[in-house]
């Protein structure tokens, strides 16, 4: 019988320690890779908790979408991210960010996302996703940054 390491963010107890590990951060908290900021960082994985929740995404390069299947297996297997994976062009942070807007920010996101578990929407570049490709991802990516900064 095979087991999954899989954890969900509908999952309450997961959903608090993402959030306790949230509040470790702090505006100075350093990356262990990579060049994003504290805030940079919160700003990106609110732009991508968004996108999830219904936000539009926009200018996807042809390559990406000739590619989305392949990237729907890595966002949706057991394997971590590879530091400094590239991202889509509208989840770049390359200007200053406030870090308590930032995490006012993908808190919002976050709680819309819990709120929201039953609600059915296409993801814009991987299309269907059930609650547990949901829960999983999201838990995923922001796993993947949280672990950047050490929390």
């Amino acid at each position: 019988m095979e087991t999954t390491t899989k954890q969900n963010l509908y999952d309450e107890d997961v959903y608090r320690a993402v959030l306790g590990r949230m509040d470790q951060l702090t505006p100075e908290t350093q990356p262990q890779w990579g060049s994003m900021s504290a805030a940079q960082m919160l700003a990106h994985c609110a732009e991508i908790q968004e996108v999830t929740n219904g936000k539009p995404l926009e200018n996807t390069p042809f390559i990406v979408k000739l590619f989305k299947g392949m990237i729907r297996k890595m966002v949706l297997n057991e394997k971590p991210y590879p530091k400094s994976t590239k991202t889509h062009p509208q989840y770049r942070q390359t200007s200053d960010r406030d870090f308590e807007t930032e995490k006012r920010r993908l808190l919002d996101a976050l709680a819309k996302f819990k709120a929201e578990e039953g609600v059915a929407r296409t993801h814009p570049l991987f299309g269907a996703m059930d609650a547990e490709e949901k829960g999983w991802s999201m838990y995923k990516h922001l796993d993947h940054h949280l672990s950047q900064f050490g929390v």
